[in-house]
């Protein structure tokens, strides 16, 4: 009969430091709620990346293939002109119009 509490007493101790080990230990519940959520993080963040890859890709196609791509992306980046072409480029922000300086063409 006492072996028999000794028993029941160690299962119930085994079972707790089972239970304790399932819930707050290293792989526990708690961090594999916290690596399910880092992995669909890295699952989103891999889509993201494949689709910019996959744009980039197509552009490297169309720059070795189309002609008018590569002139228009060299005219556009790197402002690459053709022969007796101005370019006139304005600055983003422009700076505010003083008020105190005469703001009409007629000068009054």
């Amino acid at each position: 009969m006492i072996w028999r509490r000794f028993l029941l007493t160690g299962l119930i101790f085994f079972n707790i430091f089972l239970l304790y080990n399932l819930i707050w230990s290293d792989n526990g519940i708690f961090a594999y709620l916290e690596l399910k959520a880092r992995h669909e993080q890295l699952k989103q963040r891999l889509e993201a990346v494949n689709e910019h890859s996959l744009d980039l890709s197509q552009e490297i196609r169309w720059l070795k293939t189309d002609r008018a791509f590569t002139e228009k992306m060299a005219r556009s980046q790197m402002n690459y002109l053709k022969e007796n072409e101005v370019l006139y480029q304005f600055p983003k922000d422009a700076p505010p119009a003083r008020q105190g300086e005469g703001g009409r063409a007629d000068g009054q």
